[in-house]
């Protein structure tokens, strides 16, 4: 590189300028902005002065006074005479009205204050104020502008806070500094992320012991990414590396970035880089980076305001030195829209991966969550750690507070088994609707519904079991539902059990068929379901015999909603669609030959679970497992027992349909 002093300096802003000049524009905007407000309010004082004046003539003076109506006369310093007449004079001060005119230019006033004495009126002159230059200066300009500059300035940082910051801050940071002791998270407070804290074990210890790393020439990675569905805990590591490793922790959102200021987004991002390096060793933590990270593509147009941020991101990770202890953690849930640029190399180069957590995560996470909550002796972790597969943290935690809640409601001291068991019955179906009234047809289709959920799957293998059966409604919006509980933690399924359950998912809507000949809109969310499911059978799993272990879809979003892409030929996704239609018909078909072939169990279960309205699975178990024993319910009016249909009543559907047709 030339040291050569004459070189030519590049045109144009220099970056290490931009601060000290959007000051300096600042400052003249509101020197600026200030003397304006000064000369209106001038002229409004001015306006408001002469508001009790009204101006006369000479000639109508004279006439005043030869009529004896003037009681007292001013001469002013501007040759400006001001009249009190005698009916104004009568009145309080506040309530007079002045009239003023000038004197004739060059004019005697002698002969008119001898005039004043004759019609006995008060007169005087006023005495003009002895003032210094520099102290009227003062006081008619810069005692004006510096109260406008500092009120303009108290009324433009209030009224842009909601916008991202005053006049004087637009471009600050709106980071949070957490010390430990505010934070007051460690790993000890993370539970089921095993995995993820041993990725940031070696961050923390390179925070304690910079050294140990920089001896043998090796660089901690800048910048680490949390990936993960809502809810699993990305925030919640991140806060326990700070309070792990004892270091100021700075978090901000992606969306703080972005305003509606061009150029406040890069400004802030310099401004929380500069704050960091202060305090370094340091944790700063970007939550939803995906903000500010999205894949910059030109194709569609774009925000130049939230690229600019990117870019100066880009710029402040690629800055600043690693070894000084500066750490960068950033979460997401959306990982395959952020610009690759973020993610290469030397940038966020680590991906750190906060999935869902296994039954023994789930279990510690409970103990976490369950530490300071009163538990009674009856209470088993790990049968609820086994009901709530596919929860996460957050889910967790809600089920914990609400059977805390429900325990206060109960009158107990203590959070039972059975409170754990029905919190999580709110969380995925909301609180029982006390006051939906069905008919009583309305209850025999639910019941009927329900119980063929259940017995399709309680008849076959390869299937869940069931714990709950009930036709209560609730406030999800489901008149009654059939809860399957899983035996052991699964993370693969065969296309058996995939069968299976398509089946347990349309035996609703085969019970309606079978018993009354009807289909209800109760069976809209099972088919939804079972559309989906049957889909990524097809498209995804290689479970078609006519796509084979052809792909024909790919999982856009992975961590939120699941959501799919096709990704073939329109004649090919019209064939799909036909084949997920067979799929579908041919469960069905399996479904409803199921129930044809034990129509008694099916209406007698029906009918006690009618009568009850809640039954467990053991006691469905109980009865489809004993020949010929059948449940004892409760007593029931006349009425309602001639309601319920005759175990042989005959199916509105063609005979010929009761052969289980084969699978796709």
């Amino acid at each position: 590189m030339s040291n050569d002093p004459n070189r030519r300096k590049p045109k144009g802003p220099q970056p290490g300028n931009d601060d000290e000049n959007r000051k300096a524009r600042r400052i003249v905007m509101l020197i600026v902005a200030a003397l304006i407000a000064t000369l209106l309010i001038n002229s409004l004082y001015t306006t408001i002065s002469n508001a009790y004046l009204t101006e006369i003539t000479y000639t109508e003076f004279k006439e005043l006074l030869a009529s004896d109506q003037i009681s007292e006369v001013e001469f002013q310093s501007d040759d400006r005479i001001v009249i009190l007449t005698k009916d104004q004079a009568e009145k309080p001060k506040s309530q007079q009205r002045l009239y003023y005119t000038g004197l004739i230019p060059n004019q005697d006033t002698t002969a008119l204050t001898n005039q004043l004495e004759a019609a006995n009126v008060k007169y005087n002159r006023e005495l003009p104020e002895e003032v210094s230059p520099i102290v009227s200066f003062l006081v008619s300009w810069v005692l004006p502008v510096m109260f406008m500059y500092a009120l303009f300035s108290l009324l433009m940082r209030g009224m842009t806070k909601k916008m991202g910051g005053g006049l004087g801050g637009i471009g600050e940071s709106k980071a949070k500094v957490y010390m430990e002791k505010q934070t007051g998270v460690t790993f000890a407070d993370v539970a089921g992320q095993d995995e993820a804290k041993e990725s940031l074990v070696e961050i923390i210890d390179f925070l304690h012991n910079p050294q140990k790393y920089t001896a043998i020439g090796a660089k901690l990675p800048k910048g680490a990414l949390l990936v993960g569905s809502p809810g699993t805990g990305k925030t919640l590591l991140a806060k326990a590396v700070a309070g792990e490793a004892n270091v100021p922790f700075f978090s901000i959102s992606g969306s703080d970035f972005v305003e509606m200021f061009v150029g406040v987004g890069a400004s802030r991002v310099r401004d929380l880089f500069q704050q960091a390096a202060k305090v370094a060793p340091a944790i700063i933590f970007i939550d939803e980076i995906d903000a500010i990270g999205r894949t910059r593509d030109s194709k569609f147009g774009g925000n130049d305001e939230r690229e600019q941020t990117l870019n100066q991101l880009l710029a402040e990770i690629d800055g600043f030195d690693s070894s000084k202890g500066v750490v960068i953690l950033a979460a997401t849930n959306r990982p395959e829209i952020l610009d690759k640029a973020l993610l290469r190399a030397g940038r966020f180069d680590r991906r750190i991966i906060v999935d869902r957590p296994n039954l023994q995560g789930r279990y510690q996470t409970l103990r976490v969550h369950t530490k300071n909550i009163k538990l009674a002796e009856d209470v088993d972790l790990h049968k609820i750690a086994q009901a709530t597969a596919g929860a996460v943290g957050a889910d967790l935690a809600n089920l914990v507070n609400e059977a805390a809640l429900r325990a206060v409601r109960q009158g107990r001291k203590a959070v039972n088994q059975q409170d754990l068991l029905v919190s999580f019955e709110v969380v995925i179906a909301g609180t029982e609707k006390k006051g939906t009234v069905l008919t009583d047809m309305e209850k025999r289709i639910v019941s009927y519904h329900e119980v063929g959920h259940a017995l399709v799957a309680a008849l076959q293998k390869h299937t869940q079991p069931v714990s709950k059966i009930t036709i209560v409604p609730h406030t999800s919006g489901a008149l009654g539902y059939t809860m399957q509980t899983p035996e052991e933690e699964k993370y693969l399924s065969s296309r058996e059990e995939l069968i299976v359950e398509l089946q347990t998912l349309l035996g609703g809507r085969a019970a309606e068929q079978i018993v009354f000949g009807i289909a209800t809109t109760g069976a809209s969310n099972d088919i939804e379901r079972a559309t989906e499911l049957a889909r990524k059978m097809v498209t995804q799993y290689g479970m078609s015999e006519k796509f084979g272990l052809m792909a024909l879809s790919t999982v856009s979003n992975q961590y939120l909603d699941g959501s799919t892409m096709m990704n073939c030929a329109d004649e090919t996704a019209y064939a799909a669609d036909s084949e997920i239609q067979k799929l579908l018909e041919s469960c069905y078909e399996q479904a409803k030959a199921i129930l044809r072939a034990h129509r008694e169990l099916l209406d007698e279960v029906a009918l006690y679970l009618l009568q009850k309205e809640t039954i467990t699975g053991d006691e469905l178990m109980t009865y489809v497992n004993a020949e010929g024993k059948r449940l004892q319910a409760p007593e029931q009016p006349e009425d309602r027992a001639a309601d319920a249909p005759a175990p042989d009543a005959p199916d509105s559907e063609d005979s010929a349909a009761d052969a289980p047709t084969q699978d796709v």
